[in-house]
Order: C-alpha cells, then sequence, then structure tokens
C-alpha cells in the first residue's frame, strides 16, 4: 500500500473504532495477528475492545499524529472516555480521562498482521480514580 493508501486505510479504521463498529473489523485486522508481541487472533482483539467500549460506551480514539516506514505505520492518539463500570481495576466514579497512546502496526495484504500499543496505565488510573486536571 502506498503511504496515502495506508493513511486512507487507518483514518477508515479509527472511524469504526470510534462508531463502535466491530462486526466489520475482518477489514482491518487479519484472522492471525500479534497484539503487544504475542500471537492473538482477529477474535482475540475484537474481544478486548468490546470489553473497552462495554466499561467506556464513550470510548474516542483523536489521531494526532501519523507516520509511515513501507508497510508499518506509526501512530500517536488521544484517547478519551467516561467509565461506566469497573475498568482497569478503578470503579466508576463519573471521572473521565484523556491520554496519549502509541501504536505502531505492520499492515500486510491491506491488513493489520502486528499492533502494539503503549499509554500510560497509571496516569489513566489516576485520572478515573481523582478526576482529569483542566
Amino acid at each position: 500500500m502506498s503511504e496515502s493508501e495506508l493513511r486512507a486505510f487507518y483514518e477508515r479504521y479509527i472511524q469504526a473504532l470510534n462508531a463502535h463498529e466491530f462486526d466489520g473489523m475482518d477489514e482491518f485486522i487479519n484472522d492471525r495477528t500479534t497484539l503487544n508481541g504475542e500471537p492473538a487472533t482477529r477474535e482475540d482483539l475484537l474481544s478486548v475492545q468490546k470489553r473497552d467500549v462495554d466499561a467506556v460506551p464513550d470510548l474516542h480514539w483523536e489521531l494526532r499524529e501519523l507516520l509511515f516506514d513501507g508497510d508499518r505505520l506509526a501512530a500517536r492518539l488521544i484517547n478519551t472516555g467516561t467509565p461506566v463500570k469497573e475498568w482497569l481495576g478503578v470503579a466508576p466514579t463519573g471521572a473521565s480521562f484523556e491520554i496519549v497512546e502509541y501504536a505502531v502496526y505492520q499492515v500486510r495484504d491491506g491488513r493489520f498482521v502486528h499492533m502494539t500499543a503503549l499509554h500510560d496505565a497509571g496516569e489513566m488510573r489516576r485520572q478515573l480514580a481523582v478526576g482529569r486536571p483542566r
């Protein structure tokens, strides 16, 4: 895929995530992939995404930066949401969070075959426990 095709592909993926449209994820995620270096199936990834959205119904990803290196791409995103159920070991308090996520992907035959994401879970838990600074 060219850089413009990768950009369009990733932007469609983020739109689908934000719409919580998990039924069409076979367009984006290979049947077998890796998640944070561990073997995974598409269903494994969808299970994580669905669990997150169940706990945080307004979970939103905002793309801030996208870089390319051949068949790999790296994204910097802002993740926001307000949990309504216990999530990451924190009971819902009405507090919302806003954190930065860094994600690296490899695309082969038009779908993700490697996915890695990093965010500051400690900061997210802190915001959920005491509220996000304004």
